[in-house]
Parts: structure tokens; sequence; C-alpha cells
């Protein structure tokens, strides 16, 4: 054993030349000891090495470039084995490797070998892996620049002359990750034909593994090696590259390549459902890429095609009309009628319900008031001619437009969202599982059940949604999690770090309403953290909250304009700053909301709107009734949803009673409800609203010249914004009670 003072020198000689790879090191020590540059001495009792002679060794460029060298040493046959296992990736099985063999090029025992040299590691009886991916890249650059588009050639083509049919699946990548490599070199159509197909196969594979972006790369190759006259010669094989191309492209977010793509599909198919899935990517792209007016034109031109007209408009004799329709449809069936409803089986009404679906989305976004038009047709759709995977979400938008406005009819809904999520399992329709939860867990079961009950759900579909492709509904579960998760009064930084994450995954996969929403939600937390931080700025240069709400008002996009509407309105009204809060509020009103559906931001919006209109009604100035009609129809409205859910919603009501019994000058019944309301925010863990009460508890008794009583509660109020991680709020209480100290007695 050396000491360490004599191996220092050699040990960074040797990790220079090795980069570290254990392997790598043991193969270099050996040929040190090998070239008489390492050896024991018997007389120094010790091992001795020449430096000089190490560091002059020639490692040709890198340890890839060495261990190269050293496979260049091996017999010819152990070579040739070597480089066809390179060629198989870095894991394979010894059938794979021995259906590449002819007239017995390598031993049998070479896989034995590479395991006692450490090139591979034998993971079970017949399965290795490469012991490093350098060791896999050294191997593979035993095969000349020159000739290894050929050698891929050769080992692709043996592949797949040796596989029998029943094989094929198992052995798919491999004859076609190799056969790619060297189809530069096919003249033959025919040829190419065949491997376009082999293509088509691994991409369809791939999309069904979840394995999007591999499954682009093979239908992608699969396009590029077709001729124009494939239309004519090879027509089902080449719709169904498009078709499938498409998929990939949408799913992955390359909107600008699945632009160029659709043209050739959409002049060349033969008839008008050849093209639907084609016009299906399409639309969904255009959606995803905040191209809303684009998207819902070419929907409703496809939908008017398909049979299925929809207005361009909402008109009250439009919308009674569809209700009333759809509510002798439903009149009588109980929820076994529901779930036992025949199969749709007409291609063009199933068309049409993939269509309507996604009109669903852009109608939310730019057209609230037709959005309901979409979820009645849906449903009425399913009951007279069938339900198919897609009817499960159409009856869970139904159950959200029950439980909104003008409807109110918590218990209706309820009950169609149990519909859904049981038809959706029924159907063993996964796939629907983002669009589902996002709609039952986001819209229809927060009027019931606790809002942090759903958190977990929100977080499962997005899962669900990297898994089957729905990106869109998966990240909008995302949003919907984090979004609800704020009004829980999760604690800020940590949801902000979230959010930034959040953020990054939707600008990824190119869903710019989305990555816009968790911006400007990340922006909100910034604000009432104290950060001083532009939250666009990772995304976008020069895009702030101002311009981001001129481009989406300029767009139509009204549902991103009523965010960040209120975003500024709930940070204004926390800060403090109520006149801006009021602007923000008045502002808002110009952007109205559909009825079909209301997210947890929004039943949290009217509270602060309550909360404002009493607060600017104390003020006694000409529009008073204005605004105490404000916060009047606050109570009316959280009344008429605490037996509902009593969690979610008392103590939001028992602070507007509260300040409408401070404006009403009813000092008992101010003081029991702002009681009551601290008393249920922190039972029902709405810590932050727990921290506003206290707040409006405290001015109130300051109103009143009860100094010491409101310092209490201003410190209870900080206690409770500290916890939450709002420093912004926590700092303007601060200030209160150092204002408010000296006028307590026994203080100052």
């Amino acid at each position: 054993c050396m000491p360490p003072s004599l191996c220092w020198p050699l040990s960074n000689a040797v990790h220079s030349k090795t980069g570290g790879i254990i392997l790598f090191v043991l193969r270099f020590l050996a040929s040190l000891n090998d070239d008489k540059d390492l050896w024991f001495s018997m007389s120094a009792r010790r091992w001795m090495y020449n430096l000089e002679e190490i560091r002059r060794k020639e490692i040709h460029g890198d340890v890839v470039s060495h261990m190269t060298e050293r496979m260049k040493s091996l017999s010819k046959n152990m070579q040739m084995g070597l480089k066809f296992a390179a060629c198989l990736g870095p894991n394979f099985s010894t059938m794979v490797l021995e259906k590449i063999q002819k007239d017995l090029e390598f031993e049998g025992s070479i896989l034995n070998s590479c395991v006692d040299l450490g090139f591979l590691q034998k993971e079970s009886s017949d399965q290795y892996v490469w012991a490093h991916d350098q060791i896999q890249q050294a191997a593979y650059d035993l095969i000349p620049l020159a000739k290894r588009e050929s050698f891929h050639l050769l080992v692709g083509t043996r592949l797949f002359i040796s596989t029998s049919p029943s094989e094929l699946e198992n052995m798919l990548f491999f004859i076609v990750d190799n056969m790619n490599r060297g189809s530069k070199l096919i003249d033959d159509q025919d040829q190419l034909y065949e491997i376009s197909q082999l293509n088509l196969e691994a991409g369809e594979k791939a999309l069904s593994s979840s394995a999007f972006h591999s499954a682009a790369k093979y239908l992608m190759t699969g396009l590029s090696l077709l001729r124009p006259e494939s239309w004519e010669l090879k027509y089902n094989l080449t719709i169904r590259l498009y078709d499938a191309a498409s998929e990939a492209l949408f799913v992955t977010g390359d909107f600008s390549r699945l632009a160029v793509l659709i043209e050739e599909p959409l002049m060349n198919a033969r008839s008008f459902e050849d093209k639907l899935n084609i016009l299906n990517n399409l639309v969904r792209a255009l959606a995803a890429s905040a191209k809303i007016e684009e998207g819902m034109t070419n929907c409703f031109s496809i939908l008017c095609q398909l049979g299925e007209e929809i207005p361009n408009e909402s008109t009250p004799e439009i919308y009674a009309e569809e209700v009333s329709h759809v509510k002798q449809l439903l009149e009588g069936k109980s929820q076994q009628d529901l779930l036992f409803l025949p199969m749709m089986s007409e291609t063009r009404k199933l068309a049409a319900m993939q269509f309507m679906n996604h009109a669903l989305t852009m109608t939310f976004i730019a057209k609230p008031l037709l959005n309901p038009i979409i979820v009645l047709r849906m449903v009425k759709m399913s009951i007279e001619h069938g339900i198919c995977n897609i009817s499960a979400f159409g009856f869970a938008c139904y159950g959200a437009w029950l439980v909104s406005e003008p409807s109110c009819d918590v218990e209706g809904g309820h009950r169609m969202g149990r519909v859904a999520i049981e038809m959706m399992k029924q159907l063993g329709a996964a796939e629907m599982t983002p669009r589902l939860y996002a709609t039952v867990y986001g819209f229809i079961n927060i009027w019931k059940e606790p809002w942090q009950a759903g958190l977990e759900r929100h977080l499962e579909a997005y899962k669900s949604g990297t898994t089957t492709g729905d990106m869109e509904y998966g990240i909008t579960n995302l949003y919907q999690y984090a979004n609800t998760a704020l009004y829980c009064g999760e604690n800020l930084p940590n949801l902000s770090q979230n959010l930034q994450s959040y953020a990054k995954r939707a600008f990824q996969c190119n869903q710019h309403n989305l990555w816009k929403s968790f911006v400007i939600l990340n922006q909100l937390t910034l604000d009432l953290m104290g950060i001083k931080q532009n939250a666009f700025c990772p995304y976008s240069n020069g895009t702030t909250e101002e311009s981001c709400f001129t481009s989406c008002f300029n767009n139509n996009n009204f549902s991103m304009c009523r965010l960040i509407c209120g975003k500024k309105k709930f940070v204004a009204f926390f800060t403090g700053d109520l006149d801006a809060a009021a602007k923000m509020y008045e502002q808002s009103q110009k952007f109205p909301f559909g009825s079909t559906g209301r997210l947890v931001h929004i039943l949290v919006s009217i509270f602060i709107d309550g909360l404002i209109g009493f607060f600017l009604a104390r003020k006694h100035r000409e529009d008073e009734k204005k605004w105490a009609n404000l916060g009047l129809y606050a109570i009316q409205s959280f009344r008429t949803w605490v037996p509902g859910s009593i969690w979610n919603f008392s103590n939001k009501l028992h602070l507007l009673e509260a300040e409408f019994y401070f404006l009403s000058e009813e000092d008992g019944r101010a003081r029991a409800c702002y009681q009551a309301s601290i008393k249920a925010a922190r039972e029902h863990r709405f810590i932050h609203e727990e921290g506003l009460a206290e707040e409006k508890l405290a001015t109130y008794l300051l109103h009143k010249s009860q100094h010491d009583d409101a310092l209490r509660h201003f410190i209870n109020a900080k206690r409770c914004y500290d916890s939450w991680g709002a420093c912004t709020l926590g700092r303007r209480v601060e200030k209160a009670i150092a204002i408010l100290l000296p006028l307590c007695s026994g203080r100052g």
C-alpha cells in the first residue's frame, strides 16, 4: 500500500487520462503494468511508477478513444461482436445479437468475455447492458466513420430478415433504428416504402407507450422516405403516417413543424373524413398557441360540415331553447339510465363530439356566453345518438353548468359529476381523466367538498395527462392545483417555487394560455411576498403584466384579461389599496363570465368584491348605494352557498356579515361575526383569511378607539400573514402596530 503523498501524483495523472470512470481506471492501470510503467518493487515492498512516461502516454483525445485503442488489440472476431453490440443501443438480449451473426463472424462466448473484461454487465440470463455509455461509444468507434451507414443497414437488414412476424414487435425498434441510419444508401422505392411502414409501426408503438418524442422521430423519418406519388401508390400508409405524426408533433408542442406538416394531407386526402385527424390536431394546436379566434373559426367550420352548426353568438332565445331541449331529454332519466345509454357509432357524430370537445376550451376563454351552448349540444348528442368516451366530459361540463348561475343546482351538478366519473370508468376511457378531474374537482366539487380535498386529484390528473398525451388538460390540472392551493392559504414561498416549475413545463409544451396563467399567479405570490421581480422575464423578454393584458385584450382573450384584473384586485385589496382594488373591480366587469363553471378564484373574487363594496360604502360618497349593493350581493351569494359547504364558505360569509354590521353600526353583531370568521378560518385551515379577519376586527376595534384589543388582533393578523409567507402584508400590519403601540395602556 502506498502512502497518500506518494499516490497523489499518480492519481492525478490517471484521473486526467480516464475521467475518473472506474472501468477506464482499471483498464488504464492494467495497461501501465503491461508496459512496465507501473510495477511492484520487491526491494522497496511497494508499487513504483514512471510518472514521466505515464504523463507522456498517448491517449487519443479522450477516454473513449483510449478504450477504442484497447479494443483494437482484441481478436477480429471479438471486435466484430463489439461493433454489432454497439449498434443495438444501451441494452439488448442474447437473441438479438445472435440474429445479426452470419457464418460465425464472432464467437458465441463473446458476451461472457465482454462481461469478464468489464465492457458489459449481465442483468438477467439473456439481458445485457453496457457498463458505461462511453464504453458503448468506444465500441461504436471501432466502425470506421465512412462505413457506419452501411454497417447499420447491414444490422437492420439481417435483423429484419431473421425476425418472424410473431417476433417483430419485440425486435421493431432494433430493426428500425438501424435501417434508418442506413436508409440514405437505399435507392429502391419499394424498400423505402417498407422502411416507412416499419417507422409507422415503431411510431405508433412509441405513441402508445407515451414516448412522444421518439414517436415523432420515427414518424417524421417515415414521412421523409415517401415520394410525392405515395398519395397514389401507398395512400393508406401515407395518410396513417401523417395522422400519427400530427398527433406526435402536437403532444410534443412542435407546432411550427405541425403547421407545415398538415398542408400536404389537407390537399391530398381523398375525403373529408380522412382529413379529420389532421384537422383535429390543427385545432388543438391553434388553441394551445393562443390563436383562439382562428381556432374557433376552423372548429365551427368543421362542425358545420359534420352537420352540427354552432351559432356565432348566443342570444337569450337560443340559450333558453337549448336548455329546455336538454332538460326534456334528461327528464325521468336516472343515473343508471345515463350510464347504460347505447354506444355512439356514427362516424360523423363521433367526430363532432371531438371538435365540440375542443370548442369548449376556446369558447370558455374567448366566448363565455357561447360555452354553455356547446355543453348542451354535447349532452343532447350523447342522449340522442349514444355515448362515447367524450360524453363523460360533456356530462361533467353539464354538471359544472348546473352548479353555476343561474341554476345554482349544487346537488344536481354533483350528481352529474358522479355520473361522468362512473361513465369514464365504465367505458375504460382513462385518457379522459385530465378533462374530467379538471371539471369535477375544479368546478363542481368545490361547492360541496373542502377545497383542500381536491388538490391531490389535480396532481393525479397531471400525471395521467403526461402519460396519455393530453398535455393541455394535464397542465390545466396543475394550474387548478396551484390556483386552489393559493386560496387555501398554502405557504407562498413554496407555492412560488412550484409555480415557476409549472410555468416552465407549460412553456416547454407551448401551452401559451397556461404558461401565462402560471406567470400571473406567480406574480401575485411575488407581490404578496414583497419580491420586486417581473415573473414574465424567464419566458419573454420585455413582456410585463400590462403588455400581456393589452395583447390579450386585442386578441379577445377575455379569460386572461379577467384573470389579470382579478390578480391586481386581490393584491391591491390585501395590501390595503382599496381604491386601486375598486378600479380593478370596475375594469373586470368588462369581461363577463359565461354560465358553465367557476373556479375557486372566482368565488374568492366575489368575496373580495363584497369586502371592497362595504369598505367604500362606509365612506358615504354619492355612490354609497352602489357599493353597499355589491357587498349585499356577495352576502346573498355566500348565504346560498354555505349550505353546500360550511367548510369553504362560512368564514367568508361571517366576515362579509361583520363588515355589513360595521356599516350599519350594529356593534354586537359585528363583533360576533368577526370572531366567528376568525374561528371558522382557523378550523378550516384558511390561514390567510384568518389573518384577514383578525386585521378587519382590529380595524373595527381601532374605529371604536379600543386600542389594546385592536393591538392584540393586529399582532394575530401579522402572525397569520407571516405564516402564509406574505411579507408585504406582515410589514404593513407591523407599521400599524408601531403606530398603535404608544396609544395602548401599559405600553410605550
